[in-house]
């Protein structure tokens, strides 16, 4: 027996997306530098015995604490669908700059990110806060979550490396 409408939308639940943003920007042109410092270094020592220690040792273990410090200071945000007519109402209090414009390509992504970010919830003053200190590649990937969660065609995304390790895992293909 088909189900009813009622009992479909006892089951159902708005679209969530998490993504991780490393909130310590400086730990990026750090890195940098110990890679410029380890690219260097390996191109010029020369050792002076049998014994002697590369330097690009150091500098690779002070790359790998780096690295680390980056994805401990990495933060989950987690976006939800707002639903129709708070999606609506949202597209139409940023309209395009142009005629051909769905909506404002700077104020609408911003808005969008305040709309439905449900972890942590920020208010508009709290995001143009926290993007004076994010690049605009986190701030991009704060948007796409946001677009995401209200316009991705895929509600469960198939994976191919999950379907691979189960396979091999259970022996079938």
């Amino acid at each position: 027996m088909p189900k009813s409408i009622q009992d479909i939308l006892k089951s159902a639940k708005p679209r969530e997306k998490t993504v991780r943003i490393c909130i310590r920007g400086d730990l990026a042109g750090e890195a940098e530098r110990l890679q410029e410092e380890l690219s260097k270094v390996s191109e010029d020592w020369e050792p002076d015995s049998l014994t002697s220690v590369h330097p690009a040792r150091a500098i690779a273990e002070q790359l790998k604490a780096v690295h680390e410090q980056a994805k401990d200071a990495e933060e989950p945000f987690t976006f939800r669908y707002i639903g129709d007519r708070a999606y609506s109402d949202l597209l139409a209090a940023h309209p395009g700059e142009d005629d051909g414009q769905l909506f404002h390509p700077t104020t609408f992504p911003r808005a969008l990110i305040v709309a439905s970010c449900v972890e942590p919830a920020m208010t508009a003053e709290d995001a143009t806060e926290l993007f004076e200190v994010l690049n605009q590649a986190e701030i991009d990937k704060l948007a796409n979550a946001a677009w995401d969660v209200h316009t991705a065609a895929d509600v469960i995304p198939f994976s191919l490396a999950a379907s691979a390790l189960l396979a091999s895992l259970t022996g079938e293909s």
